[in-house]
């Protein structure tokens, strides 16, 4: 669907359900669930399992080097991959969230309303997966399923809400308070909810934050945040 034609779904939304609360900002959106998706990948690509470590090797891959129908293509064949893999080992708390990076990271790249089933779906296998494993790949779930509940269309297109997102990213700080990730990623949310001073507390924190051993992801996230803090101040 083209944008225009979203932004006349979106108007007859608000006239129906005043509730209604579409994307804001998408441009900016879509950045931030893309270091979002690397982030929790990262922490994934950890298990040694080899065939999980494939697929996010090759996840990466198409995010960041693919184009066009062949990426498209590409993520079609990684989310059937990862359903499989899901169905095979279906309470497996690596592989359900594997399955929610790479349908959240398809819907990023799918856009549009097209994509809400694709980003519930994702949602479903991400909570499903904090459900076995309540520390959630040491908080990386939770910052995934925090930007899904974030960056989502509100009700009744979607399941968008605000303050599930605060409650999740939240969650990712207390059970990583040093981490790069978990404080930069809230830090953006708090600003984008109107919390200046609060959001620019937690990108410091950020910014002094622990890199983990062998995430070189950290350390350019690091760089990023302080880019952030920079333009921010």
């Amino acid at each position: 669907m083209a944008l225009s034609g979203i932004a006349a779904v979106q108007g007859q939304w608000r006239q129906r359900f005043p509730s209604y609360r579409p994307w804001r900002r998408p441009v900016l959106r879509i950045g931030v669930v893309v270091g979002l998706l690397f982030a929790a990948a990262a922490a994934v690509a950890q298990t040694p399992d080899p065939t999980l470590f494939s697929l996010m090797q090759r996840w990466g891959n198409v995010e960041y080097q693919m184009q066009g129908d062949a990426r498209m293509k590409a993520f079609e064949d990684l989310a059937n991959e990862a359903d499989a893999l899901a169905r095979n080992q279906p309470d497996n708390p690596h592989v359900l969230t594997a399955q929610g990076v790479v349908l959240a990271s398809y819907a990023k790249a799918k856009g549009g309303l097209g994509a809400l089933d694709l980003a519930k779906r994702a949602r479903t296998a991400l909570e499903k997966a904090i459900a076995i494993d309540p520390q959630g790949e040491n908080g990386s779930a939770y910052v995934t399923l925090g930007a899904l509940y974030q960056h989502a269309p509100g009700w009744p297109i979607a399941f968008g809400d605000s303050d599930k997102a605060r409650e999740l990213l939240r969650k990712a700080v207390d059970i990583r308070p040093d981490g790069i990730d978990t404080n930069f990623y809230y830090a953006q949310y708090l600003e984008d909810e109107g919390e200046h001073a609060q959001a620019l507390d937690y990108a410091q924190r950020a910014v002094a934050g622990q890199a983990r051993a062998d995430r070189s992801s950290d350390e350019a996230l690091r760089q990023q945040a302080e880019r952030w803090l920079a333009e921010h101040r």
